[in-house]
């Protein structure tokens, strides 16, 4: 028979520890984000439906997004025991410098759409974390004000070649003379990709204040507040920034683009020159041939091209062919720190991540994207001590292995 007694106090009170109450909602929701995947489900509740689904949509059916996520889930992973991890290095040389982190903020558009402080937010935290930022030709924040804004942190501009060639050039001085270290050409955007939530939801810049968006805007005022009381929203870099977004982007890319355009831009940046869009092992060989110093194998997160192969299961054979000319990185789908693990055993240098730190922003503006990159960073260490690699050049192949493998 069980003997019992009442609950004494002293024995309650080592039970019961109330968490400290938060009256910042900016930090009660992050405080409650573990994964990047919570931090996108309060980017959802808290931002309009056109701009999230901006962010997470790709393009037409969406397969090749779902695709390169599948492949991050078909990881297997193969640990070593009885390894000293009590010390983890993750730091990680990219483009000859160090990182802190095997990861770099990737460039994307209409930064401030998603959150007012926008790419001036990505850019302090790339400056606090020691993480390479990218800041896309299609950003809300000129070249000059994110210099300005994080003046020691590692900045590359991203470019798409205009049919203004002209235009191109300009930017490329503008992006030299304000001091950023690599050009990153963007080749797989001959004409804009088939977005059709963003086509479904009417999306513009500045957006459109239809019966829709102020229904919408109802229930999420705190944006519509920030978006309307700061500098207006606009494509910062651009001459004109106004009307549909993939019009818009029709009227720049040039579909006549070749693979003389990067002798081209070669001609007009000495530093280092990164091409983005790689999808086939010819195409990256033939890219290392003519000058890149680095290749981003990537769909361009699900965007583009409907239907594509995975960029991590091309990541192999690129990185066996050219891995010794040019670093390989890859990017679409990464939204974990074992995801980040997983392509750097694979032979990558880095992964390009833009819908994991685009959730933070939409969470909680600066702090949120610190927070994504703080819940990446205890990811890849975590990973990393349970697969027995003190660091990240202890990582290798054997580590890894898909599951369609035997």
């Amino acid at each position: 028979m069980t003997k019992r007694q009442w609950p004494r106090w002293q024995y309650l009170r080592e039970l019961l520890r109330p968490a400290p109450i938060r009256l910042d909602p900016v930090a009660r929701r992050l405080g409650k984000a573990h994964s990047i995947a919570d931090l996108r489900a309060v980017a959802r509740s808290v931002t309009p439906r056109a701009v999230f689904e901006y962010t997470d949509g790709a393009a037409e059916s969406e397969i090749s997004l779902a695709r390169a996520r599948e492949a991050f889930a078909q990881v297997r992973f193969h640990p070593r025991v009885l390894q000293d991890v009590s010390q983890v290095d993750t730091s990680a040389t990219i483009l000859g410098k160090p990182a802190s982190w095997p990861f770099v903020f990737a460039p994307t558009g209409f930064t401030r759409m998603m959150h007012h402080q926008g790419e001036r937010a990505v850019a302090r935290v790339a400056q606090d974390t020691g993480v390479p930022y990218a800041l896309s030709t299609m950003g809300t924040t000129s070249v000059e004000d994110v210099a300005a804004t994080a003046p020691t942190a590692r900045k590359w501009f991203q470019l798409y070649l205009w049919r203004d060639r002209e235009a191109s050039e300009q930017l490329i001085a503008r992006a030299r003379h304000a001091g950023y270290e690599a050009l990153i050409l963007t080749v797989d955007t001959p004409v804009a990709g088939a977005r059709l939530r963003d086509a479904r939801n009417g999306l513009t810049i500045p957006p459109t204040l239809t019966l829709r968006t102020l229904i919408d805007g109802a229930r999420h005022p705190a944006w519509w507040f920030n978006l309307l009381t700061t500098e207006p929203l606009r494509f910062a870099s651009l001459a004109t920034s106004d009307g549909v977004l993939g019009n818009l982007a029709g009227r720049l890319f040039d579909a006549s683009a070749t693979i003389d355009d990067l002798a081209w831009v070669r001609e007009r940046w000495p530093g280092p020159l990164i091409v983005k869009g790689v999808q086939t092992l010819p195409d990256a060989i033939r890219l290392a041939d003519n000058g890149a110093d680095a290749l981003v194998l990537s769909s361009h997160g699900g965007r583009q091209l409907d239907r594509v192969p995975a960029p991590l299961e091309l990541l192999p054979s690129v990185v066996k062919e050219v891995g010794d000319r040019a670093e390989i990185y890859v990017d679409s789908g990464v939204l974990s720190g074992g995801d980040i693990v997983a392509a750097r055993a694979l032979g990558a240098t880095a992964c390009l991540i833009g819908r994991a730190y685009l959730y933070g922003l939409m969470a909680g503006g600066q702090r949120g994207v610190a927070r994504a990159v703080e819940i990446l960073a205890n990811e890849i260490t975590t990973t990393m001590r349970l697969l027995g690699a003190a660091s990240l050049d202890a990582l290798h192949p054997d580590h890894v292995s898909m599951a369609h493998e035997r």
